[in-house]
């Protein structure tokens, strides 16, 4: 069968991704906001590492409504509009779909099932570099694969995530799919040290790679391994820091999401990447005290507006 996908939130990563799956000819299927006339009008164009392309004509759309229901949703929204998707994702939804969350942070999933009851969801953990650099540009800079993790499917939707799953794959894209609990808990250990510390030290990944920053990632990464070791990611172990912090520094300078997002002047992402997880490692019997920490500093900020 030929699947529909809608990207929900078209910017550097579902721009990219989207984009992937739309150059192998599947019916994809763009919401977009600020530059829905551009796209609507040029399309998309992607500059990537791993080669360029272009994409004369998209189906873009600027309502839901008129996107219709689709076989797959792949939600590429900032955390901060989490409260939108009660109203946004039930015009796409089939009885079959599968909502794909591309978005960071632990506790989105048990949010959206709360928001959407009935929506059959699946974790997306991206790991890539890429962002929206103008009306219908994306700078796809490093990596681009993702681990897939089913939430609350059954055995049919299961047989379907595989299905989908080699669809990005055929489309060029490098997908796992793994325990929930272990997808969500490996991204924390990149995106908690270095979200947070970009933002406090105003500095890129390179910075926090060399010394002497690098010996405080470590010691956040192993907070956050201790955690995920109580909170049902028991199989997380302390040598995935090492393999995390390697793979940075295979990567370009690079501002993490939170930082754009500082710099921007946008709302920073503090409750799903720091408030929940620490939440629920304390209710696990775990304290994250230097995550808290920072969780204060950056929540300081952000009512600050610094």
């Amino acid at each position: 069968m030929k699947r529909s996908y809608a990207i929900v939130g078209t910017g550097g990563v579902g721009g990219y991704f989207g984009g992937r799956l739309a150059l192998a000819g599947h019916d994809v299927r763009f919401l977009l906001h600020s530059d829905f006339e551009y796209v609507r009008e040029h399309g998309l164009s992607v500059k990537s590492h791993s080669g360029d392309f272009a994409l004369p004509s998209v189906q873009a759309y600027s309502r839901v409504e008129d996107i219709g229901p689709v076989d797959v949703v792949v939600v590429c929204l900032k955390t901060t509009s989490e409260g939108l998707l009660s109203t946004m994702l039930p015009p796409l939804l089939k009885p079959t779909s599968l909502v794909i969350l591309i978005q960071n942070g632990i506790g989105v999933e048990a949010e959206v099932e709360r928001l959407v009851p009935g929506a059959r969801l699946v974790a997306g953990l991206a790991f890539i570099c890429s962002a929206k650099v103008g009306p219908g540009k994306i700078d796809h800079q490093f990596y681009g694969n993702i681990n897939l993790a089913p939430y609350n499917l059954s055995p049919d939707d299961l047989t379907v995530l595989d299905e989908v799953a080699e669809e990005f794959r055929a489309s060029g894209v490098p997908i796992k799919v793994m325990d929930y609990a272990l997808a969500r808990w490996k991204k924390a250990v990149w995106n908690m040290p270095f979200n947070g510390l970009s933002v406090l030290l105003r500095c890129q990944t390179d910075t926090l790679v060399a010394e002497p920053a690098v010996n405080l990632v470590r010691d956040l990464m192993r907070e956050v391994v201790h955690a995920a070791q109580v909170c049902g990611a028991p199989d997380l172990k302390e040598s995935f820091i090492d393999a995390m912090i390697e793979s940075t520094r295979q990567m370009p300078p690079y501002s993490p999401s939170m930082r754009l997002d500082y710099d921007f002047h946008r709302p920073m992402e503090i409750e799903y990447l720091y408030r929940r997880p620490i939440s629920m490692a304390r209710a696990a019997g775990c304290e994250m005290a230097k995550m808290e920490m920072i969780e204060q500093a950056l929540s300081t900020i952000e009512a600050a507006k610094l």
